[in-house]
C-alpha cells in the first residue's frame, strides 16, 4: 500500500481566503429556485413572460408557507435565526435531495470550526491500511477532505496510476481530473466524473467554509480550468455513494467497474472506495491481468505508446 487562460477572479478572494457563506447560501437558493417551473410544483402558469427562469420568490414563499420578505432575506444570505422547521419547508418546496437539504442546513446554520483544525492533516488508522493491503485483486483507496487521496493499495495504483510518483498535494481527485490530461483519457464519461468531483467539493465547502486548503484548491482550479469554473457555478451538491465507472486503461483497454463508498463511522470525513468487476466479464479478466502484473503494470504503462496514467 502507498502513502499517500487569462486572469480569472478567485471566488475566495473577497472573503480573506475562505468561502463567503452568505454568498454561498444566496446562490444555492437562487440556483435551486431557477431550475423549477410552476408546473413542476403544481402552480398554474399563466404564460406570462418571466425575466429569469424558474419560480419567482413569491411563488416559492407561498409553497413554503413563509412571507415573501422572510424568504427574500434568506435568499440574500441572511440565515441567522432561521428555524429548522422553516428550512425543512423551503427544502420541500424546492424539491431538494437529501444531500441538498444537508447542504442548505450547513450554509444557513453553519457550525463553528477552528481554522487550525480545518487545515490539519488527516490520519488513517493502521488497521485500515492493513485492510487495504489484504484486498487482493480489488482496487481500493481512502479519500478524505477536499477529495484528497490518503492511502491506496497496489490494485488502485495499477488501475488509476502510480500515485506514489506524485507530490502529496497532487494526490487529489479534483487536481488530477481537471489538470492532468491522462485522466481525461482514462474516464470514458469524463464530464460526469468532473461533475461528480465538483459536487463533492461543494458539499465539503458547505461543511467547512473556513478551510484555507479547500479555498486555495477552489481558487487554483478556478484560475486554471474553465470547465471547473463552469461546474462550480452550478452550485450542485452530491454525496459519493455507488455506481459504475467506465474507463479506457492504457494497458488492458476497456474497464467497466462498479464502485462502492463506505463512510467511516469514527471519521465521517474519510471514506473507503472499492471497485470490482462483474464475475466472468472482460473487465474481470482485465483486473486479473493487472493483479498478476502488480506494480509492474504502471511501469509498463510508462513504456507503452499510450501516455501513462
Amino acid at each position: 500500500m502507498d502513502e499517500q487562460p487569462g486572469p480569472v477572479q478567485d471566488p475566495t478572494a473577497e472573503s480573506g481566503g475562505s468561502l463567503d457563506q452568505r454568498a454561498e447560501l444566496s446562490e444555492f437558493l437562487r440556483t435551486r429556485r431557477a431550475r423549477l417551473k410552476p408546473e413542476d410544483v403544481g402552480l398554474p402558469d399563466f404564460g406570462r413572460h418571466r425575466r429569469v427562469p424558474g419560480l419567482r420568490r413569491e411563488e416559492l414563499a407561498q409553497l413554503a408557507g413563509v412571507s415573501v420578505a422572510y424568504y427574500t432575506r434568506l435568499e440574500q444570505g441572511n440565515g441567522r435565526n432561521v428555524s429548522a422547521e422553516v428550512l425543512d419547508a423551503i427544502a420541500r418546496a424546492l424539491r431538494l435531495t437529501d444531500a441538498e437539504r444537508a447542504h442548505l442546513t450547513h450554509l444557513a446554520k453553519p457550525k463553528q470550526h477552528k481554522k487550525k483544525q480545518s487545515a490539519r492533516t488527516q490520519q488513517v488508522r493502521g488497521a485500515l491500511r492493513q485492510l487495504l493491503d489484504t484486498m487482493d485483486g480489488i482496487p481500493g483507496y481512502i479519500v478524505g477532505r477536499r477529495s484528497d487521496i490518503l492511502v491506496w493499495n497496489r490494485m488502485a495504483a495499477a488501475v488509476f496510476g502510480d500515485w506514489a510518483q506524485l507530490q502529496q498535494q497532487e494526490r487529489n481527485w479534483a487536481r488530477m481530473v481537471f489538470l492532468k490530461p491522462d485522466y481525461r483519457e482514462l474516464f470514458v464519461e469524463w464530464e460526469q466524473k468532473a461533475t461528480d468531483i465538483v459536487s463533492y467539493l461543494r458539499m465539503d465547502a458547505g461543511c467547512h467554509p473556513d478551510d484555507p486548503l479547500l479555498s486555495a484548491l477552489v481558487g487554483e482550479l478556478s484560475v486554471k480550468s474553465e470547465e471547473f469554473r463552469r461546474l462550480w457555478a452550478t452550485h450542485d451538491v452530491k454525496e459519493k455513494s455507488h455506481g459504475v465507472k467506465r474507463m479506457h486503461h492504457p494497458l488492458v483497454g476497456r474497464l467497466e467497474l462498479s464502485f462502492e463508498t463506505f463512510k467511516l463511522v469514527d471519521d465521517p470525513e474519510q471514506s473507503l472506495i472499492t471497485y470490482h468487476a462483474e464475475p466472468g466479464s472482460p473487465s474481470a479478466e482485465a483486473l486479473r491481468l493487472l493483479a498478476s502484473w502488480g506494480t509492474d503494470a504502471t511501469r509498463a504503462g510508462a513504456q507503452s505508446s499510450t501516455p501513462p496514467l
